[in-house]
Order: C-alpha cells, then structure tokens, then sequence
C-alpha cells in the first residue's frame, strides 16, 4: 500500500483525541490487472473488487477510547439502567440546566409542607413556585433526548410540545377551580407570549451577541414564526376589541341602518364569549396547518436548515460525546417530569388566592409574569444553550414556536375545558394586556426582519419587558363581582332590564 494510502488508515492526532471514525479506501487492483474472464470480471464488480461499482468504506475505530461518537440520537445502551439514568438526568444539557438541579430540594420541601403544614400558605407557594423549576427542566432534557430519536423537524416539535406542558397542566389546574382563577389564566397567557417574545428571545440575542459579534438567522424561521404571531396575536384579542368597542355604547342606543338597536350588557358578554369559541377553533386549525406546514409540505427546506445549524456549534463533537439516554430513559424520565410538574401546579394553584389576597399581589402580576416565568423555565434555558452555541435557527424555533404554541394550541385548550367545565372562561382580556401584545410582537418582528441580532436588540427587548413587569405590579385587580349579577346590575341602572 502507498504512504498516501497509509495516511488515509491512521488517525490524525485531532481525531485521536476526540475518538472520531476515519476511514480507508479499498484498494483495486490496476486496469490492466483485471480478470479478462467475463465471468471473473462480473464477480469481481458484485465483490466491489472492479468495474464501475462505488468504492466501499471500512470504518477504522481510533485506539482513543475517551468519547465514543455515535448518531445524534443513539446512546449505545438498551432498556433502563438506573446509575446511567440519574447520573445524565444530573448532568443534563448544560452548565446552567445542570445548576437548576440543585434546586430539588425545594420540590420536596412544598410537598412537605402542603401535605403536612398547611398553615404555612406563604412558604408553600414560595417552594412550590421554586420547586416548579427543577422538574420544567428535566421535562425539558427529556424531551430533548427524545427528540433527537426522531427527524430534525418533528423532534422540534415535539420538544417544545413537551415543554408546553407545564402551562396546558398549569391551565387546566387554574380551570378546575371555577371563575375566580379565570383573569389569572387570563393574564397568564398573554404573558407567557410576553415573556417568549421580549424576555427568552431578549436574553438569547444578549447572550449570543456577548460571544458572537453578529448572528444571523434564516428567513424561513423569522419570517413564518413572526407572521404567524402577528395573526395569532390578533385572533386573540378580536373578542376583547368586540367587547371594548361595545361596551360604552351599552347604555344608549346604536343606529344601525336608521333602527335603534340595544344590547344589553348580558348580551355583550354572551356574543363575545360566542366569538371567543369561534376563534379558539380557528386558532386550533391554524395550528395543525402550521405543523403540516413544517413537518411535511416544507419539511425539507426545515430540516436543511436545522443541519446547516448544527455546524455552526463549535463543540458539536462534545454534544455528540455526551452520555444519552435511551428510548425506555427518556420515557420514564418524561413521565417523572410530568408527575412532579402536576404536583407542584396544584399546590402553586392552591395557594394564589391567598398571595393574590393577602399578600397584596396583583392578578396580572401573578399571571402576566410569575406564572409564565416559572413555566417556561426550561425552554428558556434550552433557547439560551442554542443561542450560546451561535444555533441561532433553533434558539428561534423554540422561542417563537412556544409563543405559537401558547396561541393556536393552549389557548383554545383551556377555553374548550372551560366551556365544557360550564366557567366564564373566554377571550376577553383587559385592554392594556391586549394593546401590549400586539406591540410586543410589532417590535420583535421589527428586530428579526434584517434577520441578524446582536446583544443591543436583546437588552431592548429586556428593558421592554422590564417595563411591562413594573406596570403589571401597579396594575388593580378587577372588582370580584360574578358576572350575572354585574350584568343584572349594569341592566337596571341603565333602564335596560
């Protein structure tokens, strides 16, 4: 064999090191050399010895047993093995992911306290909103790991699916409970598209912007994601622009055609509670054209960029190294997750109304932003790796496809759950919740149309949902008055009823 042929067999000392495959070529005997045997020649090329047949690759393994690189998804094991279990659960997907474990102990503390001292509402919901994040972390890491089983696009999906669910279990708690809950829900779901949008994506253009002068991103990813808000974000608010816009003229007639028309206040609130389910089915179908959209029609223009993405990760060679779980792991690891997250949702929910009551908190400050920032907690972490790593595609996918998901997905969940539990749950948000989505989203559409970002974009965004926080915590509640006697009320001081 040549000394070219020989180097080819050998591994570099980079690939020594890291313990990546190389490769030889099989040699072929000269031309002149072949079988003039008809015969011969054929089962020469069926052997890959000669003819026009494609030259075969015989993987070399390197003496280095430091890393073994495997596929994406591959973790070389089977089943369930329990060291190997905890000890890559511990470790998780990053530095910062690994630092949320420490905070375990305070999921076992609420539970504790909740089961055992329940006259200390204030310690419960302070452990249980604390112990929220511990579990939202591992349902993310789970769902990572379980998506890199599965192709590039779908494992996307999938992967902040699995994140939603804190808020959907979150919702669907919070609507268990009757109406009081519903302006809580109410705010929270604004503000988890809030804090996506201003606060995730903020922190990831800041971060990414610090260890890399510019990052770009691509136009299918910004574009789609942030028109899609944009019409997500008006579905949701045009049943509280019906309500507002009415809602002054209760009281005196409207001239429609030369015919006074009255609407009682009753009226109002059931016309826009109808609208509210006309456009949560809308929502809905949005949302599965958009899977349809990414997954199959243009899922290939997805997943080239998704890859091209992953080349921009300077220590992808150590993702790739990293011990992964199984399939059976994964699973199980997602189903802990979620036993936790649903246990930590009722005893946070158990105590809101105590918080909201006693201790002066409002409830658009609980919902506008403690509640979206305790369940949006992985997805944040998962954005802010990706932004670090300059994967700027998928740090976008997960942070606009949570906030879609939130709109076309939850959202008409929990008012479909509301409607069949027979609550007052509907789409008619407060005015100012209403205006400030749709100038979030204005402004972050802003910043990914020249499809670059730099930390300045991100400290803005920041410093914009900063400005909300301060507003929500000034923000007075609603007066607790049930709907039908406010409507029965309104009717008879107006002469209506």
């Amino acid at each position: 064999m040549s000394s070219s042929q020989d180097n080819t067999a050998h591994p570099t000392p980079w690939q020594r090191s890291t313990g990546i495959s190389v490769f030889k070529r099989k040699t072929y005997p000269p031309k002149d050399e072949k079988a003039s045997n008809p015969e011969q020649e054929q089962e020469n090329v069926e052997r890959g010895e000669g003819g026009d047949a494609p030259p075969q690759l015989e993987p070399v393994r390197t003496s280095s047993s430091r890393y073994s690189i495997a596929h994406d998804g591959e973790s070389g094991r089977k089943w369930f093995h329990p060291l190997h279990f905890f000890r890559i659960c511990w470790t998780s997907s990053s530095h910062v992911s690994q630092w949320t474990n420490l905070l375990w102990p305070f999921t076992i503390a609420a539970l504790v306290l909740y089961f055992n001292y329940k006259n200390h509402p204030t310690w419960i919901f302070v452990t249980a909103y604390i112990g929220m994040v511990p579990p939202a972390n591992l349902l993310g890491f789970a769902g990572q790991q379980l998506a890199r089983k599965i192709p590039k696009v779908i494992g996307v999906i999938l992967e902040t699916t699995l994140g939603s669910l804190v808020e959907i279990i979150l919702f669907m708690v919070l609507i268990s409970h009757g109406d009081k809950n519903i302006p809580v829900i109410q705010a929270a779901i604004l503000g988890s598209i809030l804090g996506n949008m201003l606060l995730c994506l903020g922190v990831c253009f800041f971060v990414g912007g610090i260890f890399h002068p510019q990052q770009v991103f691509h136009e299918a990813i910004s574009e789609v994601g942030s028109n899609l808000m944009l019409v997500a974000g008006m579905g949701l608010i045009i049943p509280s622009v019906y309500f507002n816009a009415l809602s002054n003229n209760a009281r005196d007639p409207i001239e429609i055609a030369d015919i006074d028309y009255r609407i009682s206040l009753t009226q109002l609130i059931h016309n826009t509670r109808q609208i509210s389910y006309a456009a949560a089915v809308i929502l809905i179908v949005a949302f599965l054209m958009y899977v349809w959209f990414q997954s199959r029609s243009h899922h290939g223009l997805y997943e080239d960029i998704l890859e091209a993405d992953e080349e921009r990760d300077h220590d992808r060679h150590r993702d790739l190294a990293r011990p992964k779980l199984t399939l059976t792991e994964s699973l199980a690891a997602v189903a802990i997750a979620i036993m936790f997250v649903a246990f930590m949702a009722v005893i946070l929910v158990s105590e809101i109304e105590y918080v909201v009551k006693e201790r002066g908190v409002s409830d658009h400050f609980m919902g506008l932003i403690l509640v979206p920032i305790v369940e949006k907690a992985s997805e944040h972490l998962t954005a802010m790796d990706e932004a670090y790593d300059n994967q700027m595609n998928f740090a976008l996918a997960h942070v606009l496809g949570a906030s879609i998901q939130t709109a076309l997905l939850n959202t008409p969940l929990v008012v479909f759950v509301g409607w069949g539990l027979g609550t007052n749950m509907d789409l008619n948000f407060q005015l100012f919740d209403s205006v400030v989505l749709i100038l979030a989203i204005i402004v972050v559409g802003n910043f990914l149309r020249d499809e670059k970002s730099d930390y300045l974009e991100g400290a803005l965004c920041v410093f914009v949902y900063i400005l909300i926080a301060i507003t929500a915590f000034y923000y007075p509640n609603p007066h607790e008055v049930s709907v039908e006697s406010a409507s029965e009320g309104s009717a008879r001081s107006l002469g209506l009823g």
